[in-house]
Formats: structure tokens, C-alpha cells, sequence
């Protein structure tokens, strides 16, 4: 191919010169060779411009250059080609990964494709394992159907969080990975000695979130949820921790366990933006004066969820320390928090 050969103390000039012209081609390796360096170009430039550098026509060669070879820089790039263009802007390019396991989003129209694109997030993430959501979170144990599409059909993993090592299985539990922030943020808020009641606390990432950190010494969470299979993990995740001593997993329904609790919080934090509403009467019934609710909706704004916590909370008084949109769940609905407290 077509290349310009030209002194080696002179490369770097001429190089940039010959990007300026937009005639460097970027597809093929610089190659060097004694005294001399060899430029791939894309066309072959004129006399004047050979001439402006400092060269003449005997400086273009013909001569052999080593391809470069550039990592796709995301999935779409390893679909290039393989999946009509139409098609490729349906695809939601946004996915979970949770450890060494992959979460996918195809559209139904992609059917005939999963495999293509499971083999391709395979290859970009250099994970072992990926999956397809086959349904939406549902039941009280809040799990969704997946379906295997590439690498190897191990769902257990263990997803590594700032300083936190979280076990799961994701066929068997629910855990967001998209939540790390708001988990920090939570965690952040937490002073030492406080009792926290961790309402829905699936395999506990909030609740091994604050009990890692090294100036809460003295905090005792009380770790709720329904599912058999998240308080089975929470428990490994506080081995794998080493926080044994500051969380207590307890199972069932979270009315019913906390009738049973002789405990009063400082904290109650209640992330299950879906329902959490149900259980608002029963968290202010055990938390302490002046303690702090952590609550999470799913809603169009602040007001509804704040109104919420105001009339559970009534004939006490609700002062809302913070709110923000933690994630969008739907266009115009939000995944929101509001920290109060309850006086």
C-alpha cells in the first residue's frame, strides 16, 4: 500500500502535518526501519504540499503495513453488520453486570438475534456468564425469569462494591447494582451507635454497606426480608465481610418480624419503592424519636411520597432532611428517596 517515507528526527512533524490534511491512515501501523520512518496514507499527497514539508514524489513508497487491531468499544461494535441497522436501534445497549454475570435487555423483536448478542456482551465484558431478563421483578420474593444466553449457566457470583464483596445468585434474589451510589450516600448519613432496621434488605448490600465502615464500631442492624434465599446470602456476606456481631438476619414478612422485635431505630431504612408504602404505619411505630426514615417510591415527584410519611407518621411531626431521584424507573416516573425525620 501506499505509505511516505521519511527521516526519522522529521516523523513526528510530518506525522501531524499529514493528520491536519486528514490523509494519515489511523487503520494501519507506523512502521520504523533504521533511520527511517514509513507513514500510511490514505491517498497520495500532491507536489506542492510534498514540497511545503520538505519532500518530493521519491519519498511515497509502496510498501507493507501491519493492520490495527482495535478492541470494540461496545457491543455494538461486535454486532456491526451481523444485525440490520434498524434493528440495532431498538436494541437497549444498557445492561447489568453483577460480578462475573452479565443481565441483558432484548427487545422481542431481537428474538431471533439473543444468541448473537449474548456472545457478543460476552466478548466486551469479559465475563463469564450472561443472561436475558425473561420477566419483570414480581412476587414477594422479588425475582424475574432469566434465560441463559452465552458463557457458562452459573448464576452465583459475588459482585464487589467500593470495600463490600456481595454473594448472590441472580436467579434466586434481587440486587441492583445501580444503587451503589445511593448505597454510599445512606451509609455516609449513619453515626456511630446507631440501631438500624434494614426493612427489605435483600442479600443486605445497604446493611454490610455501613457495618464495613471502619468509624461505625458500634452499630446494630437488624436485617429483614421474606425471601429464604436473600437471608442465605446475607448470611455469607457477612462472613465474607467480617461483620459478624453488627448485622442480624432475620426471615419473614417484615410486619410480622417486627411484632416480634422488642426494638426501637434510629434508623429505618425501607427500599422497596414498589410497595414500601403498606409499611409505613409499622416503621413509625418503631422508630425513635427524632430517628430517620429512609424511604423509597416510585413517583412522578416529591410531594406524594413525602405526603405519605407525613400522615403515617401524624400526630408526630416529619422533617425532611433530603429527597433526590435515585434512578428513572419510566419516562416521568422516578425511583425517588426521601430522608426524614420523625420528631
Amino acid at each position: 500500500m501506499i505509505g511516505l517515507k521519511v527521516p526519522k528526527n522529521e516523523a513526528n512533524r510530518i506525522r501531524l502535518l499529514l493528520q491536519e490534511k486528514a490523509i494519515l491512515d489511523h487503520d494501519w501501523k507506523i512502521r520504523r526501519w533504521e533511520d527511517h520512518v514509513y507513514l500510511p496514507l490514505t491517498q497520495e499527497p500532491d507536489n506542492d504540499f510534498l514540497e511545503e514539508i520538505g519532500l518530493d514524489m521519491g519519498n511515497i513508497v509502496d510498501t507493507e503495513f501491519e493492520e490495527v487491531k482495535r478492541r470494540p468499544r461496545n457491543m455494538e461494535n461486535y454486532l456491526q453488520g451481523k444485525i440490520p441497522q434498524r434493528k440495532m436501534e431498538e436494541f437497549k445497549k444498557s445492561f447489568d453486570i453483577m460480578g462475573d454475570v452479565v443481565i441483558l435487555e432484548i427487545p422481542g423483536d431481537l428474538e431471533e438475534e439473543k444468541y448473537l448478542i449474548g456472545d457478543a456482551a460476552l466478548r466486551f465484558t469479559k465475563r463469564r456468564s450472561v443472561y436475558r431478563k425473561k420477566s419483570a421483578i414480581k412476587g414477594v420474593v422479588r425475582t424475574r425469569e432469566l434465560e441463559h444466553l452465552a458463557g457458562e449457566d452459573i448464576p452465583e457470583t459475588v459482585h464487589r462494591e467500593y470495600d463490600s464483596r456481595i454473594m448472590l445468585d441472580v436467579k434466586k434474589v434481587y440486587f441492583s447494582p445501580r444503587l451503589a451510589t445511593e448505597r454510599r450516600i445512606i451509609g455516609d448519613q449513619v453515626t456511630d451507635g446507631e440501631v438500624i432496621i434494614d426493612m427489605f434488605t435483600g442479600v443486605g448490600p445497604f446493611a454490610i454497606n455501613i457495618a464495613r465502615r471502619p468509624q461505625l464500631k458500634n452499630v446494630e442492624i437488624y436485617a429483614i426480608d421474606i425471601n429464604p434465599s436473600a437471608i442465605h446470602y446475607l448470611k455469607e456476606n457477612i462472613e465474607l465481610n467480617k461483620v459478624q456481631g453488627k448485622i442480624n438476619p432475620l426471615l419473614g414478612d417484615v410486619a410480622e418480624v417486627l411484632k416480634d422485635l422488642d426494638v426501637k431505630a434510629d434508623r429505618i431504612i425501607m427500599n422497596l419503592p414498589g410497595t414500601a408504602s403498606k409499611f409505613l404505619q409499622v416503621a413509625v411505630e418503631h422508630l425513635k424519636p427524632g430517628g430517620v426514615l429512609n424511604y423509597y417510591q416510585f413517583s412522578r415527584d416529591y410531594e406524594d411520597p413525602i405526603k405519605r410519611v407525613e400522615e403515617a407518621a401524624y400526630p408526630r411531626q416529619v422533617e425532611v432532611l433530603g429527597k433526590r431521584k435515585v434512578k428513572s424507573r419510566s419516562p416521568g416516573v422516578w425511583h425517588v428517596a426521601i430522608d426524614a425525620r420523625i420528631t
